[in-house]
């Protein structure tokens, strides 16, 4: 039985989600605008659209986990963020499931 390429891509976007969520974190160690974020991230091969980025900006910061600000630069006003201490401590603590989860999944395969 062959499965329909939806099953892939669901998965795939699923697991995307959250490896986007702490690629954000890790970059937002220091500061960034939403431009200068997805360059990096994309740089790094993470492409990321802006109509997944924004909402995800803006529901870690509800969370508590990013601060922002707006600032005039370049003539233009642009919001900057970066974590908050909230948001360096839960980081931590993903980073260290991150690396378990990577050490039990490597010595699987």
């Amino acid at each position: 039985m062959t499965l329909p390429e939806s099953t892939f891509e669901n998965l795939r976007l699923e697991l995307r989600r959250g490896c986007l969520t702490l690629a954000v974190l890790v970059q937002l160690r220091s500061e960034h605008y939403g431009y200068t974020l997805r360059k990096d991230l994309a740089d790094r091969g993470l492409v990321i659209d802006e109509s997944t980025l924004y909402p995800l900006l803006r529901r870690l910061e509800t969370q508590g986990l990013l601060v922002s600000e707006w600032r005039e630069e370049e003539k233009r006003n642009k919001r900057f963020y970066r974590l908050s201490s909230d948001g360096e401590q839960i980081l931590g603590q993903l980073l260290q499931e991150w690396q378990a989860i990577n050490t039990s999944i490597s010595s699987m395969l």
